[in-house]
């Protein structure tokens, strides 16, 4: 590592998260059906809320979980963690009471902020419950001793392919990720983020709200549907967003929409796609009905967002760009793609051997993410190692197969497994949510795959569905599919 990459990152990491989001200042910072917050008042009430935690004896040593759906006091309580200098526990709010015991039970937390819906469940796990429509208010207290190493969160991995492990972020993980953002996307003062992505996923958390905080800019928080979503785009005064991120399952609904209902949106200055795959197919029509493509950026839990299409320059269909500023990735094992930079963690919560287990001995992140990299220094994400095919002893990865498949005209969705085959050993098998404007046969679709494919790689089966299933992010859940 150059002394020049050093120096990048220990700049981007500085600081720490209350000193960083929590400023000063009279204008609107977030909004929310009729609520407004300005910059003093999320200071305010962040601070207050710090001082009721504290209160209750919450400390830095602690944990609290965040168990609720998206809300500006959502917002406000987790700013109150980390203003006390606990690290917080991201929850899906879409967690039932198995899931959400896991969770419970690995981090341990102090205490859980709840709103109502799921405030029976932490309860019922014998969990002490802090209501989030009614949070504890108290005198500001003292600043925490906190560095840009000390834990900020724990997220969950999505566990697409087993339980989920607690990844900690710290501090300087957070500020990178916000502060590339800003770097690489143009983000200012002047934008408006229309958030429509859950709060304790890191695209909406780590990019959407810290993005906002720290650019000075503001953001719409706004539960996800095309209508919602266009009118914030569309509105005709200081509030119109010019900002949208969103996974490929969101853009899928925005384009269908604006089919329907033909908008003019050459004004938003920049969409950002990602936590899934963006088929080249829907690339090409939001670019279309978006006035703009998106751009598509590469992220993972335990490393933020690292990796993205420019925001001058060419956007390529399947490529997901080049590293955030400090971060370097290369290809190891099976190319697999490995990350070193400010914003990828260092380790999983308790678990040492996940940790020992997940880096190379020179510090690079093994993501478990198949890549390619090619002449023009671009990353693509052709699978992940676990989802390999290994089908008559050769190697198919999925995603090089759903890729020629998203291109027939009967496929809206398809996702590629395989299933246990006494012949092959594994069957490559295509699971297909048929479009409704033409009609999905079976022996056309192999034969299409055929004709573009090597014969090992090309489906045996074909299963329609009505939907595949996705996580709360949009990633398939392949595990799901064959049993």
């Amino acid at each position: 590592m150059t002394d020049d990459i050093a120096a990048l990152r220990t700049r981007l990491r500085s600081g720490t998260l209350p000193e960083a989001l929590l400023r000063s200042g009279r204008e609107v910072v977030l909004r929310c059906g009729d609520k407004n917050l300005t910059r003093d008042q999320l200071r305010g009430d962040a601070e207050r809320v710090a001082g009721g935690l504290h209160g209750l004896g919450i400390t830095a040593e602690d944990r609290v979980a965040i168990y609720a759906a998206n809300s500006l006091e959502w917002v406000i309580a987790y700013l109150g963690v980390q203003r006390v200098g606990a690290c917080a526990v991201m929850m899906n709010p879409d967690y039932h009471s198995a899931e959400a015991e896991h969770i419970f039970h690995d981090s341990e937390p102090a205490a859980v902020v709840a709103d109502r819906p799921r405030a029976a469940i932490a309860a019922k796990l014998g969990l002490r419950v802090i209501s989030l429509e009614e949070l504890p208010k108290g005198a500001v207290p003292p600043k925490p001793s906190l560095t840009p190493d000390s834990p900020a969160a724990i997220l969950y991995t999505s566990g697409t392919t087993g339980r989920p492990k607690g990844a900690v972020l710290d501090h300087g993980n957070f500020l990178a990720q916000g502060r590339g953002a800003l770097e690489v996307w143009r983000w200012t003062s002047r934008d408006v983020l229309v958030h429509a992505l859950p709060l304790f996923h890191l695209h909406g958390l780590g990019m959407g709200l810290h993005g906002t905080l720290l650019g000075g800019g503001s953001a719409t928080l706004v539960p996800f549907t095309p209508e919602a979503v266009v009118a914030e785009l569309t509105r005709d005064d200081a509030e119109r967003g010019t900002m949208f991120f969103g996974v490929p399952s969101m853009y899928h609904r925005l384009c269908d929409w604006l089919d329907e209902n033909p908008t003019d949106l050459s004004h938003v200055r920049v969409f950002v796609c990602g936590s899934a795959p963006l088929p080249p197919a829907l690339f090409e029509r939001c670019a279309r009905l978006l006035g703009q493509p998106p751009i598509e950026r590469y992220g993972i839990t335990e490393g933020g967002i690292v990796v993205t299409n420019p925001y001058d320059g060419p956007r390529q269909p399947g490529r997901v760009g080049h590293p955030f500023p400090g971060v370097e990735v290369r290809l190891g094992e099976l190319d697999e793609v490995l990350l070193r930079g400010g914003q990828v963690f260092s380790g999983y919560w308790r678990n040492p051997q996940a940790t020992a287990e997940a880096f190379t001995p020179d510090g690079f992140f093994l993501t478990g993410d198949v890549g390619e990299i090619g002449e023009d220094g671009t990353l693509a994400i052709r699978g992940r190692i676990k989802e390999l095919i290994i089908t008559g002893g050769f190697n198919v990865y999925p995603r090089e197969v759903e890729l020629v498949l998203e291109a027939h005209p009967a496929v809206q969705e398809v996702a590629v497994a395989g299933v246990p085959s006494d012949k092959w050993g594994e069957e490559v098998t295509a699971y297909v949510v048929p479009s409704p404007s033409a009609r999905l046969v079976e022996s056309e679709l192999i034969a299409f795959a055929q004709e573009r494919l090597a014969s090992y790689k090309c489906p045996k089966r074909v299963i329609t569905l009505d939907r595949l299933p996705r996580n709360a992010m949009g990633k398939v859940q392949r595990s799901l599919l064959t049993k």
